[in-house]
């Protein structure tokens, strides 16, 4: 065995929807299971997740899924992977335990086999070895994989920081990198998320003191915001709280799942005598509660988009109420934030979000991180993932000036088939990996006409067109009617609706009798006249559905 082939599903040239499959002979390993958030143009779609049509097709050859950590771009898409894949997935506790959420909500936990793993593990998936290392990231039990190949060791940072002030298990070993770079790294494959960040990251303990000011600030009561799976944020949040004498309510369905689950699996301390329910906030003094919260995105139905509305049911903010957001604004998200934002200053709230707030550190590594895992390391040959192309690039450079070789240093994007050998490292061909969207729980692709349909419809709106006609002779009876949603206000453009109803009328007369009588035909010929019609005369193009009724 000469080569291994590495085969990125997710992750390479987006954000999001990580996972990347190893094959070594036959033997498939894949790393992460990820989803993304649609994009605004995505209408009706809530998740995106990959396409598995490649790794389908080779399933008897899948031996098993390591899950790096517990955030969303990384579980999310397991339990399609499962749907299709009867594979065991490893992960540490916390790691399991959120994406047993998902299994569970999608009926699919019952079946799922899955072994619990920690930092001193090693795994066997016939012709490759697996070891674990401890890295920082804004989670718990985040981890680095190693694969021991016959061709040399293969390195995934999977998400990473340096940040030396993490408790217990969860901090950066510097030593294990230091010793793969020694023993002579094959490949590194590296996260590139922050590479246009100059520097290094931010530890996350270096906000506490502007969130400690936060705190002394606030005159009444205190909404927090952040990503549910932000722990030692979420973290940091209560310990303030109860240094300040504020009790700790927590409302949005993910955070207090998550809250919940590190709680039960003690990553969360959360004291008894500071738990607060979410109806009783109203009845507590003002400045002696914190309330924790989803909707750092602006997400409209998140807990912050619903209180910032007064549509929460059971929180209203108000005037001299303090709202921080402690998380960064993901690119797209603008608008809906500081709409959120004007919301909340319109309520009379004191409102702190964005960089200049000093209130979120990254749980990725900037430049200067990703420089040291490639000092540490010294590998022979360099992929980069997670990001997009741009960010891909930028990281591939940084390699070659820590002395990679321009040769040796492979950008790849999702479908694209590197494989590595001792002396080489080439993308050979390109495999399906597109996008399966996904619409409420349903683990079925969301099919592009569906939500071109949905796009259009947004834009252009929609006309139904209703002809009675006879069931023998075919000839139209009465007037066609006709009703507009989105598209017209019917009764400002009356004569546009006549010469609509007219036009229907003689499109169906123009055909033959066997034609009127076939609901296909009669109506396709309706449709395409009046999307011709409506083009020339309102450069709109809604979506027309007619309708034949037969009577007689």
């Amino acid at each position: 065995m000469d080569s291994v082939s590495l085969v990125p599903l997710g992750g390479l040239g987006e954000f999001g929807m990580n996972m990347m499959a190893l094959e070594c002979g036959d033997d498939i390993l894949v790393i992460d299971a990820g989803m993304a958030f649609p994009d605004a143009g995505m209408f009706g779609v809530d998740y995106v997740l990959p396409d598995l049509t490649w790794l389908v097709e080779r399933r008897e050859n899948v031996r098993g899924v390591i899950l790096t950590h517990g955030h969303e771009d990384h579980i999310g898409g397991l339990s399609n992977l499962l749907q299709h894949v009867d594979v065991p997935v490893y992960g540490v506790d916390l790691t399991l335990a959120l994406a047993s959420h998902r299994l569970r909500e999608n009926g699919m936990l019952a079946g799922a086999e899955l072994h619990h793993i920690d930092a001193d593990s090693q795994l066997e998936f016939g012709s490759m070895s697996v070891e674990f290392i401890p890295v920082s990231h804004s989670i718990p039990g985040a981890l680095a994989v190693v694969i021991h190949t016959p061709i040399g060791a293969i390195l995934h940072t999977g998400d990473f920081k340096l940040d030396h002030t993490l408790k217990g298990d969860d901090g950066f070993d510097v030593g294990r990198f230091a010793d793969l770079g020694s023993e002579g790294l094959l490949l590194l494959m590296s996260d590139s998320t922050n590479i246009e960040a100059p520097g290094l990251s931010p530890a996350e303990a270096s906000i506490r003191p502007r969130l400690d000011q936060l705190f002394h600030q606030a005159r009444r009561r205190l909404y927090v915001a952040t990503f549910a799976s932000s722990l030692y944020r979420v973290q940091q949040l209560i310990d303030l709280a109860v240094d300040h004498g504020r009790a700790v309510a927590v409302t949005g369905r993910s955070m207090v799942k998550n809250v919940q689950v590190g709680t039960d699996l003690d990553y969360i301390w959360l004291p008894e005598n500071h738990v607060v329910d979410i109806r009783d906030v109203r009845k507590m003094d003002p400045e002696r509660v914190m309330v924790l919260m989803t909707g750092s995105q602006g997400e409209p139905f998140a807990a912050l988009s619903l209180v910032s509305s007064d549509s929460h049911a059971h929180l209203r903010i108000e005037d001299g109420d303090t709202v921080a957001l402690s998380a960064r604004i993901i690119p797209g998200h603008e608008k809906a934030i500081a709409g959120l934002v004007n919301n909340l200053y319109r309520r009379g709230a004191d409102v702190h979000y964005g960089p200049g707030a000093g209130i979120h550190a990254s749980g990725h590594g900037f430049r200067e991180d990703l420089r040291m895992m490639l000092s540490l390391t010294r590998p022979r040959f360099f992929i980069p993932l997670h990001g997009e192309f741009r960010q891909l690039t930028l990281h591939a450079r940084l390699a070659q000036e820590m002395g990679v070789p321009t040769e040796n240093v492979c950008v790849a994007e999702n479908g694209q088939r590197v494989v590595l050998t001792e002396d080489s490292c080439s993308v050979e061909e390109t495999v399906p990996a597109g996008r399966v969207l996904v619409d409420g729980r349903a683990l079925d692709n969301l099919d592009e006409i569906v939500l071109n349909d949905r796009r259009q419809l947004s834009e252009d709106g929609m006309v139904i067109i209703t002809i009675v006609i006879h069931r023998d002779t075919g000839e139209v009876q009465g007037s066609p009617e006709m009703v507009s949603r989105g598209f017209i206000y019917m009764a400002d453009s009356t004569e546009l609706v006549d010469e609509t109803k007219q036009l229907a009328v003689d499109t169906v007369n123009r055909l033959s009798v066997k034609e009127r009588l076939d609901q296909e035909t009669s109506q396709e010929a309706v449709r395409a006249a009046l999307r011709r019609f409506f083009s020339k005369r309102t450069d709109r193009k809604p979506i027309v559905l007619p309708v034949i009724i037969e009577v007689g």
